[in-house]
């Protein structure tokens, strides 16, 4: 880790600074997009809801700079499911790119208590979307600090028309030594953007810790915040399995 942190210094500070910096013009263009549209059916508190959710991950490499991430996902409250495959490629020293693919489900009960309007719903909803993104990661003293771009091509059921997305995210984790093992407490900040479809419309705010089980398995409790224009505030309560095959 020493030997990494002191190859990355000098071209991590530059990474770190531009990423501050895109972050701060995010916040700004975000605030002023907000102050653009004020929507008053978009702006109007809704409530929220807390969501329970386990969730499962299996990464296997397929090579030395590849692997082949499965995730299942079902969001409580909403009675949703969902599913993911990932294929990060590790392009450079720092920078990963990873294609995804992602499924998700929502019946009518979940989208009528989301809307906050019951009845209102009759059919589920259900989504296909294909990602990629670049996600430059470095280590300054031992604090893990990642940087996402994500775009999103979104493939919606009539009568809503597919669309496309933005996802930024930046997060940090540091390890913590506690009896011996290795935690991983991590916290990130994500902000959306949707062409054609409400502009910054979805923040999150994610924090919790990676904790080893056994040598190929680890639990993650985790806590999400997640605000989206027009619909309930969702306080995810995650806990989920990551198993590495190797």
């Amino acid at each position: 880790m020493q030997g990494f942190t002191k190859a990355a210094r000098q071209p991590g500070r530059h990474v770190l600074l531009i990423s501050l910096i895109s972050l701060s013009a995010l916040c700004v263009a975000r605030q002023s997009a907000a102050q653009e549209v004020e929507t008053p059916d978009a702006d109007r508190e809704r409530g929220s809801i807390a969501a329970p959710s386990p969730w499962l991950e299996v990464i296997t490499p397929i090579q030395d700079r590849i692997a082949l991430k499965l995730y299942g996902f079902y969001i409580g409250q909403l009675d949703a499911p969902s599913a993911q495959v990932d294929l990060p490629v590790r392009a450079t020293k720092f920078l990963t790119v990873t294609p995804s693919y992602l499924y998700y489900s929502i019946p009518a009960s979940g989208l009528d208590e989301l809307a906050n309007l019951p009845g209102a719903f009759a059919d589920s909803y259900d989504e296909h979307q294909f990602r990629i993104d670049g996600t430059v990661a470095f280590a300054m003293h031992k604090l893990g600090i990642s940087v996402r771009n994500m775009y999103v091509r979104r493939f919606r059921p009539a009568p809503a028309d597919d669309s496309h997305r933005y996802r930024g995210r930046i997060g940090i984790a540091h390890p913590v030594a506690v009896k011996g093992r290795i935690w991983q407490p991590f916290a990130s900040y994500e902000a959306y953007y949707d062409w054609g479809n409400g502009g910054w419309n979805k923040d999150r705010v994610w924090t919790g810790v990676t904790l080893p089980v056994q040598k190929h398995v680890a639990f993650q409790p985790s806590y999400l915040w997640e605000r989206s224009d027009g619909v309930k505030t969702i306080n995810y309560v995650l806990f989920g399995l990551i198993v590495n095959t190797k």
